[in-house]
């Protein structure tokens, strides 16, 4: 559905209070799929209030994981949760920072755009906030033209926060200057039960509220977060201290999975609530969930489950790895099964480890050998690498299915070097800067000064250098593939040929073919290394090719699911009455065939099938001689 020209921007503005952490990010994802259901276009806004410019400097156990955008943005985590939820490809502005709007501010400064004004927070902070709004709620994120319906925006932390204060009030501002009819505030707040009384209390929620609107901001819409549904009495009582009308009280309680949570919302009439406050009824439509409802009934209903090995540097938080915590959710769905992942510090696995605190290394040890695959991801710095080494050796050894991402995938270099080739002491520069043998090392063009924004970040082309190998089979035989990367550190090209010689085969490449970017292990069920993060892009119902590629190896489905492709051709394409160009192009149906082991019966029947209902035999009799 396309905006109707002049009509003005339509605001919808998260705030939360009580205690952080309360879902605000899943809360404002939920709010725009409902939107989105509706026929609006939605884009998405994300304020951070602390002085970083972005995320990328910031330890995973300070804010959870550093999620990077195809523009090279490193942002907060929720701008995650926006695209897996909203299917967006949203930009490095669409996160602002307190470091970001004075920064600006500054340079504007220095450059003497102020005329020689005192330079204030307000108007100054306050203005350059409200235009950073207006400019990033225009940019198209959902791959049409022209701007949104709503622009949904998060305020991180909680009312009250003296850093988040430039930012409520610039939000009051905006409110003023677009009119009621384009500004829809939602607050979400936390209704406890003391254990000891049972009750619901409803205190914390109104000193919030009272807070926000001392500061100017009256709550629309209250999202109340509670372990069970709120009774009638507490909605009453908070529609009484709260001034908010008891039919705009949502309440999020606990759900088995997230994507009950836009449904929740729908059931509560959420979608009414926000379009009457913005005035938009008659451009929206009944909010079509049936994907959703189908996604979230699924997966209550799954009763198999698959144990993965999740071997890193920050299990102690889970939101480390939140986004292949969900990539490894969206291929396990795929293949009608339950993610169990067990979290292993990979330092517990060291010989260290075995010295000092034996339990915790033979649990850690019980608990990897339990495990139908092994996951290592990205990270930084040398803690638990010797750990890391060893699971990929007892991965490599033992044919478990193993993935390593970024981080991992050099983890899978270092121990192939030592324990293949050889070289004792072959490690990373990052690791040991005196290694005789930097099989990882640091690239070129990266800066050992600056940490901020240095590295090689946002989407980069991989070109597959074997369409025979299992990753361009996984992303059905492209000659490239888009991924996000994030890293300082490469695979030394000097060593390539020796590694490949002894079995290690580099399959992915950057344009210049001497960044390796995906490693495979021949004679293994699944080993594969990838330089990028393909977790980023991975969608609900559009799982990562990668991570389904490690879950159907762990369900010893990975083969099965490889060898359906010649029978979609045979069985699909001929079944419709057009030319086989009209469907595919010739040559890559010769490459996609060649690229697959079939037997004699299967080629010959291929043949004549395809030959019968296209009559285009002759480019199919090149695919049968030049097939091995």
């Amino acid at each position: 559905m396309e905006r109707a020209m002049g009509r003005p921007m339509k605001y919808v503005v998260v705030t939360g209070g009580v205690v952080s952490g309360l879902g605000k990010g899943v809360t404002a994802s939920s709010i725009g799929v409902v939107l989105k259901a509706c026929g609006l276009r939605v884009t998405s806004i994300k304020i951070d209030p602390y002085l970083n410019t972005d995320a990328g400097t910031m330890s995973p156990f300070e804010h959870g994981e550093v999620f990077v955008l195809d523009d090279g943005g490193e942002v907060d985590l929720d701008l995650g949760n926006y695209e897996r939820f909203l299917d967006v490809t949203l930009t490095r502005d669409n996160n602002i920072t307190t470091g970001k709007i004075y920064q600006s501010v500054i340079d504007k400064e220095r450059r003497g755009d102020y005329l020689g004004k005192t330079v204030q927070v307000v108007p100054h902070i306050t203005d350059a906030i409200k235009d950073w709004i207006g400019s990033v709620s225009s940019i198209p994120v959902d791959g049409n033209d022209g701007p949104a319906d709503v622009c949904v925006i998060e305020l991180g932390g909680t009312v009250g926060d003296i850093e988040s204060m430039p930012f409520i009030e610039a939000l009051r501002q905006l409110s003023f200057s677009v009119g009621k009819d384009n500004f829809c505030l939602i607050h979400v707040s936390l209704v406890p039960v003391l254990g000891v009384v049972g009750e619901q209390k409803t205190k914390p929620t109104q000193h919030s509220v009272r807070e926000l609107r001392a500061l100017g901001l009256t709550p629309n819409l209250l999202t109340c977060r509670s372990a069970q549904p709120l009774g009638t009495s507490t909605k009453e009582k908070l529609s009484q201290f709260c001034h908010v009308p008891v039919e705009n009280i949502l309440n999020i309680h606990d759900v088995p999975n997230l994507w009950h949570i836009p449904l929740l919302l729908r059931n509560q009439n959420a979608h009414e609530a926000i379009l009457k406050q913005l005035n938009c009824a008659s451009i929206a439509t009944p909010p079509d969930l049936v994907g959703w409802t189908k996604m979230a009934e699924l997966y209550d209903n799954l009763m198999g489950t698959v144990k993965i090995a999740m071997v890193g540097k920050y299990t102690g938080l889970t939101d480390s790895y939140l986004s292949v915590v969900k990539a490894l959710l969206h291929a396990c769905v795929a293949c009608s099964l339950k993610p169990s992942i067990e979290w292993i510090a990979a330092s517990d696995l060291e010989d260290e480890s075995a010295r000092t605190t034996p339990e915790v290394h033979n649990a850690a040890w019980e608990s990897l050998k339990s495990c139908s695959c092994i996951l290592v991801p990205g990270g930084f710095g040398d803690r638990g690498v010797p750990g890391m080494i060893l699971a990929a050796k007892y991965a490599r050894e033992n044919k478990i299915p193993y993935l390593g991402i970024c981080l991992g995938m050099q983890i899978s270099v270092i121990e192939f070097s030592r324990f293949v080739l050889d070289l004792e002491r072959a490690n990373s520069d990052e690791f040991d800067s005196s290694t005789p043998y930097p099989v990882v090392i640091f690239m070129p063009e990266g800066s050992k000064t600056h940490m901020g924004s240095t590295m090689r970040l946002g989407s980069r082309r991989t070109f597959f250098k074997d369409a025979d190998c299992l990753a361009s089979k996984l992303y059905q035989n492209p000659s490239f593939v888009d991924e996000r990367h994030r890293h300082r550190y490469e695979v030394n090209p000097d060593f390539v040929n020796r590694l490949e010689a002894a079995g290690l085969k580099f399959v992915g490449s950057d344009e210049s073919g001497k960044r390796m970017e995906i490693l495979e292990l021949k004679d293994h069920p699944y080993y594969v290394g990838v330089q990028f993060h393909p977790e980023f892009k991975s969608r609900p119902g559009k799982p990562s090719a990668l991570f389904l590629g490690l879950i159907l190896a762990a369900t010893g489905k990975l083969q099965a699911y490889l060898g359906r492709l010649p029978d979609d051709i045979a069985n699909f394409r001929v079944a419709e009455d057009r030319s086989i160009e009209n469907c595919i192009e010739l040559r890559n149906v010769a490459r996609v065939l060649t690229s697959t082991a079939l037997d004699s019966s299967h080629w010959l029947r291929l043949y004549l099938a395809l030959k019968k209902k296209n009559n285009c035999g002759g480019g199919l009799q090149f695919c049968l001689h030049s097939n091995p």
